[in-house]
């Protein structure tokens, strides 16, 4: 009985789903982070959507600190239900700028040694792609909650310098290659 009524209640959902056509959202661990950030979802196929979302982060912090970017992250999803309910699968690709220095921090991430982002100042720009999943949880008729998790691959180009607020240059043309996490989001949707 307990088998049928999950199944029953999953059929229901794809149901009330399938209806939606397209979504705008907004990433809410980006908003915590006071990163202007907004997505658009248009279905293509029953079970095929494309999403794109922009990141945006321009503010100065206090004593030289820089954390500035701009992302642009496209993405196809498969959904196993219908379009916006329930699990999903998705292929992203991510490119965007950044100029980040001033942060002090003794974080080492996946074999990267993020201390001397309070020493020196990075500006350069980043490419990659990536893979990722996700689940819908449908709040009402026009209204989800999306969560999604992505791994993958990005190469950067930057210039070094020696301080998060001068200009002068001690490193130029380098580069990394990086293997991890490519997207987080708990987004709040809105369909139409």
């Amino acid at each position: 009985m307990r088998k049928i009524l999950t199944l029953l209640l999953a059929f229901g959902l794809c149901q009330v789903a399938f209806s939606q056509t397209a979504a705008v959202k907004t990433n809410l661990l980006y908003d915590a982070l006071l990163n202007v950030n907004l997505g658009a979802e248009i279905g293509l196929a029953p079970k095929w959507t494309i999403d794109v979302s922009g990141d945006f982060n321009g503010w100065s912090l206090s004593h030289s600190r820089r954390w500035k970017h701009l992302l642009l992250q496209p993405e196809a999803r498969y959904w196993l239900c219908d379009r916006f309910a329930g699990h999903f699968f998705g292929v992203h690709l991510h490119g965007g700028i950044y100029n980040v220095g001033g942060l002090k921090n003794d974080i080492t991430f996946l074999g990267h040694d993020m201390s001397s982002l309070g020493k020196h100042r990075y500006q350069g720009w980043f490419a990659g792609a990536g893979i990722g999943y996700g689940y819908a949880w449908i709040l009402g008729h026009n209204w989800n909650i999306e969560g999604e998790l992505g791994f993958g691959y990005a190469f950067t180009r930057y210039d070094k310098y020696r301080c998060a607020g001068c200009g002068k240059k001690v490193g130029a043309n380098k580069h990394l290659n990086y293997w991890g996490p490519t997207k987080v989001a708990v987004n709040i949707v809105y369909l139409f």
